[in-house]
């Protein structure tokens, strides 16, 4: 049985835009834009002649599935009653009461139908192998929410979000420019999604126990805090050393990236330190630009040295 709509909320609801704007989940829109601009500039260090469109293209697909996902997990999550009055998270629009789960749904399958509009082009560019990643991913963002066994509501999210928002986003991105594969781009890739999956983990860390409620299995409830902070840990560090590796693997650039350890450290020092609860929501901010700069100095390293 679908849940019934929740009382109204304690302010009053946006109107327009604005609503469409929070089911979006802004904060997290970051995750799907870097992959794209890490591929890009590390083709374009290792010579490709840049295709502006194809990187703009690949920037909007990309973001288009990002929302796809967010409101279909928005509506979805409702109507298993997986989002409970008690939710300490940031508020979904469809539990809220603002949109109905219908309407939601309609706008996650308008997001996706543009992702594919893009797609296409994308495909006359780079040929069978974005085919093949945009198939996948078109895929991967349904499925995080949907059918029988929603990959949300198991341990392998962490694992979902570093295949697709790290080494598929990054080496789709870099051959689109470039046309090659490249060890780099899958080095690249690792780089950009450990920190993706990071954001994940704090978003489940967060909602352990109401998880745990409802039957989900994600990660977080599976490890329990303390181990799970401990993966937190080797999600926000182990970009690091990777980025020596592409810097000793002919790209010096991306050591630039070794900036943004402090950050990085002082965010695993903040999760052992917060209590449970809404001040999570900082943190799961601070982990996605703390993805963010990494992203952007390793980008910024490839194209300067």
């Amino acid at each position: 049985m679908r849940p019934e709509l929740p009382p109204a909320v304690f302010t009053a609801p946006p109107t327009g835009w604005r609503v469409w704007w929070t089911a979006a989940r802004p904060r997290t829109l970051s995750i799907a834009a870097t992959p794209v601009l890490v591929g890009t500039a590390l083709a374009l260090a290792e010579g490709a002649a840049p295709v502006w469109f194809a990187m703009f293209a690949a920037l909007c697909c990309a973001v288009f599935i990002q929302v796809g996902t967010n409101l279909h997990n928005d509506a979805a999550d409702f109507e298993r009653g997986t989002d409970q009055p008690d939710r300490i998270g940031p508020l979904r629009v469809t539990a809220a009461g603002w949109v109905s789960p219908a309407a939601v749904r309609r706008a996650a399958a308008i997001s996706f139908a543009l992702a594919l509009v893009l797609g296409f082009y994308l495909v006359r560019v780079g040929g069978w192998p974005i085919l093949a990643a945009g198939i996948a991913s078109l895929v991967a963002g349904w499925s995080y929410s949907g059918g029988r066994h929603p990959v949300s509501h198991t341990p392998l999210g962490e694992l979902f979000v570093l295949v697709f928002f790290g080494l598929v986003a990054v080496a789709g991105s870099h051959w689109l420019q470039l046309g090659a594969w490249s060890a780099n781009a899958w080095l690249a890739g690792i780089v950009v999604g450990l920190p993706a999956a990071a954001v994940l983990l704090v978003n489940n860390y967060r909602d352990l126990e109401q998880d745990r409620r409802a039957g989900r299995r994600t990660l977080a409830v599976l490890l329990g805090r303390a181990r799970a902070r401990r993966v937190y840990f080797v999600l926000m560090t182990m970009p690091f050393p990777v980025m020596l590796g592409l810097a000793l693997n002919g790209r010096p650039g991306a050591a630039l990236g070794l900036l943004a350890l402090p950050f990085c450290l002082l965010l695993c020092r903040r999760l052992a330190a917060t209590t449970p609860g809404p001040a999570l929501n900082l943190l799961l901010a601070a982990t996605a630009r703390a993805g963010f700069v990494t992203a952007a100095l390793l980008a910024l390293g490839l194209l300067m040295f």
